[in-house]
């Protein structure tokens, strides 16, 4: 039989296209939102191979609820795919508290919770695979998005760490980092600031339109991405962190740039904080 998904997020974006490419490549796919009516055309094409479940990733009690019933009609899950998220556009001190901490709800205790409640069933089986959608914004940070960034960069630490752990258990972690594509992040599923602070116009508020202005008109693929996606579920030994676009690896490499002129320029600075050697 083929693997089992569930994906959270399937309304728009890469939840979307990864579960109707996972449907047509013959995997059996638990499609979730907020609101089922989002996803029925995608459940409604494969009815054998889909099913439709409501999920809010901030709500506990449908997070485990909609595992239950995962494992219940499918009777099992082999790859969990962490991709509800949201962003936000404000500099760091144009940012509202309540909007910060709805995006960390969402893109770090949400995904936490997911993976909380399934790593008991892929603990006992010694299998799966989990995917755990962060962004190129998860490795260096943008102004403007300051706070996205910082949702991004607890994603890869959570993950990272997480590896370690079940790695000996047979369930491997996979960090997906993307650059610009064509799904509605920088459409609707971003909130802007109400505060405008005319000094982060240049910074913040440049980047912010230049992001806005081409939303719809990325480079990135969707469906391209998810077959990328598909393809290393498939893979003996998957990679860590999986870049995707051509943005996403120009950003990875001045990243390790950066960190390297950094560790070797006070190297030896950072060395002596530890004394004299014994």
């Amino acid at each position: 039989m083929k693997k089992v998904w569930f994906i959270t997020g399937c309304s728009t974006g890469f939840g979307r296209a990864l579960a109707t490419e996972a449907l047509a490549q013959g995997y059996r796919v638990v499609v979730t939102a907020r609101k089922t009516d989002d996803v029925q055309d995608i459940v409604a094409a494969n009815p054998e191979n889909a099913l439709a479940v409501k999920l809010d990733v901030t709500d506990t009690a449908q997070v485990t609820a909609a595992v239950k019933t995962a494992i219940d009609h499918f009777g099992q899950i082999d790859v969990l795919v962490n991709n509800a998220g949201i962003g936000y556009f404000a500099a760091i001190e144009e940012s509202e508290e309540a909007e910060v901490r709805r995006m960390f709800e969402i893109n770090v205790f949400g995904l936490a919770k997911m993976t909380q409640e399934v790593l008991p069933h892929m603990r006992k089986r010694r299998s799966g695979h989990i995917l755990n959608i962060s962004s190129i914004g998860g490795l260096r940070s943008f102004p403007g998005i300051g706070f996205y960034n910082a949702t991004k960069y607890a994603v890869d630490g959570f993950s990272e760490a997480l590896s370690k752990e079940v790695a000996p258990l047979g369930i491997k972690v996979t960090i997906i980092a993307p650059s610009g594509f064509r799904t509605d992040w920088a459409g609707r599923s971003a909130k802007d600031t109400v505060v405008k602070i005319e000094d982060y116009a240049d910074t913040a508020g440049h980047n912010q339109s230049s992001i806005r202005g081409y939303s719809g008109n990325q480079p990135g693929d969707p469906v391209l991405a998810a077959k990328a996606m598909i393809n290393v579920t498939e893979t003996e030994q998957p990679p860590l962190r999986l870049l995707l676009g051509a943005a996403a690896v120009k950003g990875a490499r001045a990243k390790i740039e950066e960190l390297k002129h950094d560790v070797e320029t006070w190297a030896a600075v950072s060395e002596a904080a530890d004394g004299p050697k014994q």
